[in-house]
């Protein structure tokens, strides 16, 4: 049996600055979905690029989302995970978009268009590690430096 430690703000902030790929989850008519989403963080909000018909684009403006980023380490029994939960919005000023773009140049990994932009400015953060004795950060096998 591995511990369980509750992450603090700062440590949750870091692992989800430096990751790269995590999931939204968000609630449509039809019920919740989560979607895999490339992403990066600017200043305090997480961005992604979407399709303005994909289900982001339908239904993930003015809403209440939530986002996990995590990863697991199977062999050793360990990993951890960061949720963030808040408002979606659509990036829609110019010099907005300008500083996303200076910041973190977006390309998206799914083909096609993916011209919308939005931003999730969190208002929660919680996170939690499984297993002592392991820094969560060093052992990510990819992290962002922005």
């Amino acid at each position: 049996m591995q511990d369980i430690t509750e992450l603090d703000r700062d440590e949750c902030e870091r692992l989800l600055r430096a990751g790269v790929a995590g999931r939204i989850a968000i609630a449509t008519p039809t019920g919740p979905h989560i979607i895999p989403v490339n992403y990066s963080v600017v200043d305090d909000s997480i961005v992604v690029r979407t399709s303005p018909y994909s289900l982001l684009g339908s239904y993930g403006r003015d809403t209440t989302l939530a986002f996990e980023v995590d990863q697991l380490d199977y062999e050793n029994q360990r990993g951890w995970s960061v949720v963030a939960r808040g408002r979606g919005e659509f990036v829609t000023d110019v010099d907005e978009l300008d500083h996303i773009r200076e910041v973190w140049s977006p390309r998206p990994w799914a083909g096609g268009s993916r011209t919308l932009y939005l931003r999730l400015r969190w208002n929660e953060m919680s996170g939690r590690r499984v297993g002592a004795g392991w820094d969560a950060l060093s052992t990510m096998p990819a992290r962002r430096s922005v």
